[in-house]
């Protein structure tokens, strides 16, 4: 059987001190059928030399866009290729990585997309550390907390893509989250441990020079995605921003002998933030590493599930038979309940099928917990209830 044609795109506007590596990392490639397509927002400063070095193995489309959103759109939709990627034109591919999203393609392809793992890198393409927030897929997290994800190891169904509406040509920062959100809703994804991608990390890069500007869009799509005015996300995203700002603010109000007092107040500022935004990340979801859950847990399924099976064990100290109880809802709505004994345990809930055009939102309540143990692998201060094997 003919394996699947692969389509990368890069949108590129002036980045001729990167786009070389670009090119360089996609056209090496062990995958026999790619087609590449750069799509240039009208470059003048020499991406078009660079990018006709490569002529013959590319394809090179220059013209006026709306955005990054929409240059890849224009890729996406002229693609030949029934898998699709985008690569930034800063960024680069891994040796291997298409090879190894069509395997895992292959053997689910009812997936919208397939991510795995990388690196960062610096201006000069030196790895600078591991990546560090990919995990496997978890639609709860997605949509209430933070993209986790690595967009240039995210490979996606073009199909599927069609079926959402491509991405969303108003967003400037949140593009990829947003479409990954919305693939998870209906398609679900699928995490591979394979190192597929590096992101370049530079003082000019649209992340990093996004500010108030980038909050205020990743908080609309927080809302967008959540129905709720200040989910978890928007703590996580608005510390992280304004903790910059407002340090920044104390230290340069600081002057002559005030400087120490003011630099010392603006490292306790971003101290403090930052363990508010470790926090939010950490206890937002009330699960835990090792399966863990809390005394709530919240959890997301695509759309479209009818029944939600819950294996799961319960834990010596809960007691004595019958001591553990567990609560079900789905959409707010109380379903089911049990009470549990120590032990491993399996618990299949049918579904209410009145919305099967959204994604099934769940939380499951404990009745008893226990502070997890300061030598464990768990978060200090997190209360642990019961161990959560799969959900599904």
């Amino acid at each position: 059987m003919s394996r699947p044609a692969v389509t990368i795109v890069t949108p590129s506007y002036n980045q001729a001190r990167y786009i070389r590596a670009t090119i360089e990392s996609v056209l090496s490639q062990d995958y026999p059928d790619i087609e590449y397509i750069v799509m240039d927002g009208g470059s003048t400063d020499g991406t078009a030399a660079i990018a006709a070095e490569y002529s013959g193995r590319l394809t090179w489309v220059s013209e006026k866009d709306r955005g990054q959103a929409h240059a890849i759109n224009k890729g996406f939709q002229r693609a030949r290729g029934s898998i699709v990627a985008w690569i930034n034109s800063d960024d680069v591919l891994l040796p291997g990585a298409v090879s190894a999203a069509v395997s895992a393609f292959e053997e689910t392809p009812g997936v919208g997309a397939i991510y795995g793992e990388g690196y960062c890198i610096d201006g000069e393409g030196r790895t600078t550390t591991r990546f560090p927030f990919v995990e496997p897929f978890n639609l709860w997290k997605l949509h209430y907390l933070c993209d986790y994800i690595l967009q240039q190891a995210v490979f996606f169904r073009r199909s599927a893509l069609e079926d959402i509406g491509w991405l969303d040509e108003t967003l400037n920062w949140a593009l990829d989250w947003d479409v990954l959100v919305r693939l998870g809703d209906r398609f679900g994804l699928r995490h591979i441990q394979v190192d597929m991608g590096c992101l370049r990390e530079y003082g000019d890069t649209k992340t990093a020079s996004g500010g108030i500007r980038r909050f205020q869009e990743l908080r609309h799509v927080l809302q967008r995605q959540t129905g709720e005015l200040w989910p978890p996300g928007c703590w996580y995203y608005g510390l992280d921003t304004y903790d910059k700002i407002w340090s920044g603010f104390v230290r340069r109000a600081g002057a002559g002998p005030l400087k120490p007092l003011a630099g010392l107040a603006a490292d306790r500022l971003f101290h403090l933030c930052r363990y508010k935004i470790d926090q939010t990340a950490v206890h937002a979801q009330g699960y835990y590493r090792g399966g863990w859950a809390g005394r709530r847990l919240y959890w997301m399924l695509p759309r479209g599930t009818t029944r939600c099976t819950v294996l799961g064990e319960i834990p010596p100290w809960a007691g004595a038979p019958g001591a553990m109880r567990l609560r079900f809802f789905a959409g707010g709505r109380p379903l089911d309940r049990r009470i549990l004994e120590p032990g491993p345990f399996e618990w299949i809930i049918p579904l209410p099928t009145a919305q099967p055009d959204t994604p099934v939102s769940i939380r499951i309540d404990a009745s008893k917990s226990k502070r997890a143990p300061l030598d464990s692998n768990v978060p200090a201060g997190a209360l642990l209830s019961w161990r959560l094997r799969s959900i599904g």
